[in-house]
């Protein structure tokens, strides 16, 4: 009995794992490849065609910092095609976040961790929403979403986190 609990446990971290591999890594790549974006907001350790934007500094080509996520330093319809990578789930208001995001370009694309990458709502240290979506990409809309219980409490009490990091490689 204890034997099998431990080994349901361990698959089920694995798959967990395996499941944000896939989503964040093996699917972004191919979204990225799909078409060329001219902005990449949050790039993370990603580089597109044209900028790259995030608000810690990173270590890809054609990088600006940026202090403000809600107020953009881009004017209006600048860009043609913007990707926002798994940051949704991070911000603390996503729909003010995504009303920029359509002020400054014409065409967005946003990816977030579906239903069926679990491990994310587990991940209370790191993700403060949970979307309820099937498909981890969506152009031009932000699908519905949830405060994910308690992480409002650890994240004040801890900071937010990036719990995945070193398995995944964020």
């Amino acid at each position: 009995m204890v034997m099998g609990l431990a080994l349901f446990f361990i698959g089920f971290i694995f798959s967990a794992y395996f499941l944000l591999w896939f989503d964040y890594k093996f699917m972004k790549k191919r979204y990225m490849e799909s078409r060329k974006f001219d902005l990449n907001i949050c790039c993370g350790d990603t580089s597109c065609d044209g900028i790259n934007v995030d608000i810690v500094k990173r270590d890809v080509p054609r990088f600006m910092p940026v202090k403000n996520i809600y107020k953009l330093p881009f004017k209006d319809k600048q860009f043609k095609n913007t990707l926002c990578s798994h940051t949704m789930e991070h911000v603390e208001d996503p729909k003010k976040f995504f009303k920029e995001l359509k002020r400054v370009s014409q065409n967005i694309v946003i990816l977030v961790p579906p239903l069926w990458d679990y491990g994310c709502m587990f991940n209370i240290f790191d993700h403060k929403w949970q979307f309820l979506t099937l498909k981890s990409k969506h152009e031009n809309n932000l699908p519905k979403f949830f405060k994910l219980p308690l992480s409002e409490i650890f994240q004040r009490k801890f900071g937010q986190k990036q719990i995945g990091a070193p398995f995944i490689g964020y």
